[in-house]
């Protein structure tokens, strides 16, 4: 029989009066940003929200109070997320928070909204539930794709304690062995002294058109056999990354550019999780951007082509070297004596200045978050993962790619109105054999 633990008023109030009281009578903690997240408070606000989301499908409706409860549990135990964000003289920098945890909400209103902490008792991260769904949405500043699946994973294997108990004989009401609390500051430690490394700040081509209004965001999921798509990887001679990024490149060239030349190149960001190339369990932000890059200068390509361009294009950017020389480029300047007693206005328009310079240089953003791993007891009750990212300057349109047992799910996030892009995506993988369902929150039109 299923059963289900609920607190009574009196117990949760007990049990959080008891933690707060222990954190009023230590001394407060505070920690450093690391050297991406500098720039993530400095760009953000309602229309760049920074945040990205990830979710977790239950095979049942989610149970809110068992869901607040899980996150009262859950957060005391996480240090990069029991934080909030001050304004220093110099830079930004984390205090613990020490509130009680946020309150799960229902969703209402449309995804990877900016979060306000004045209205979120502090905290840079938010949880809501929709029928079958649990929502963790964080802001970039905090943790990359790495660390928020830590949380989520652990928030849902705690609200599944709770809602069966006899999963505890199994796995204990600890953290699960796969998850790390590591706070290292994974730049500073591998940062080396190195010729400089710039990014690329020609502009490239970008796909424009008429925006939603009312702050409407656009989602759509795309379900892809894991089996399949290797198959067809490996009759093209790539990776599954390379040959996503090719779809979506080839679609942007068919679709926008109408198979014609372009004094722009079509450019593609595809962030690198460092974590493996430096043997760091951090949970702080570790990852730098790469480029896949197409310039159309001739009349016609195949898709062959394409993807043959994409594949030079990325493989000579991933070993550690150059990976190494990209974010060293960015530590050093942090480092340079003369920005350190800079004042933090006067660092703000700067790195606003730089930070439009690189946006513009990209036509869109694609993330793969990996395979997502679910300890055993738990995977009878989890149906499905979804992740994609907020919007940022110029790239109204991006790409988040995930697997879960046996399905790769690659979902666009948008607030473009011509879904043309997605339609030529989709299309592409449809002519290579690939069986798609396509899934989305009804945010589109045409």
């Amino acid at each position: 029989m299923r059963r289900k633990t609920i607190l009574t008023e009196e117990q949760a109030a007990q049990e959080q009066s008891t933690f707060f009281h222990k954190k009023a009578q230590k001394d407060i903690r505070w920690d450093k940003l690391d050297n991406t997240a500098h720039l993530f408070p400095v760009i953000a606000g309602e229309r760049m929200s920074n945040t990205y989301r990830i979710s977790v499908t239950l095979t049942e409706m989610v149970d809110p109070e068992l869901l607040q409860q899980a996150l009262d549990i859950v957060l005391p135990r996480f240090d990069g997320f029991n934080l909030r964000l001050r304004h220093g003289f110099f830079w930004y920098y984390f205090e613990e928070n020490g509130k009680p945890a946020p309150r799960v909400k229902e969703e209402k209103e449309f995804p990877c909204r900016y979060i306000r902490p004045n209205k979120n008792n502090s905290y840079l991260f938010r949880v809501t539930y929709h029928k079958y769904r649990i929502n963790l949405e964080v802001f970039h500043v905090l943790t990359d794709g790495m660390g928020g699946f830590n949380f989520i994973r652990e928030l849902t294997y705690q609200y599944l304690r709770l809602r069966y108990p006899e999963i505890v004989a199994q796995t204990g009401d600890s953290l699960s062995s796969g998850t790390t609390l590591n706070r290292e500051d994974s730049f500073m430690k591998h940062f080396k002294k190195k010729a400089p490394k710039r990014y690329k700040t020609q502009r490239a081509y970008l796909i424009k058109g008429e925006r939603f209004h009312n702050g409407e965001f656009g989602v759509m999921h795309g379900y892809i056999p894991l089996a399949e798509l290797k198959t067809v990887c490996k009759q093209y001679g790539v990776s599954i990354n390379e040959y996503l990024v090719s779809a979506f490149i080839w679609s942007v060239y068919n679709e926008y550019l109408k198979g014609m030349p372009s004094d722009k190149p079509i450019r593609v960001a595809v962030p690198v999780n460092l974590r493996p190339y430096f043997n760091s369990i951090t949970t702080k932000n570790f990852f730098v951007m790469t480029s896949a890059e197409f310039h159309p200068t001739n009349e016609s390509y195949t898709f062959e082509e394409v993807a043959q361009t994409v594949r030079e294009s990325l493989r000579s950017q991933m070993n550690s070297e150059h990976l190494e020389e990209i974010f060293s480029y960015n530590v050093a300047n942090q480092k340079r004596w003369y920005l350190k007693i800079v004042p933090l206005p006067l660092k703000k328009l700067a790195m606003r200045q730089v930070y439009t310079q690189t946006a513009l240089a990209q036509t869109t953003t694609i993330t793969n978050v990996g395979v997502i791993q679910i300890d055993e007891p738990y995977k009878q009750y989890i149906d499905q993962f979804h992740a994609f990212l907020s919007l940022s300057k110029g790239q109204y349109l991006k790409g988040t790619v995930l697997t879960y047992n046996g399905t790769l799910v690659f979902t666009f996030s948008y607030d473009i109105v011509d879904p043309s892009v997605q339609r030529g995506f989709f299309r592409r993988l449809a002519q290579d054999g690939l069986h798609v369902e396509i899934e989305s929150n009804g945010v589109h039109y045409g």
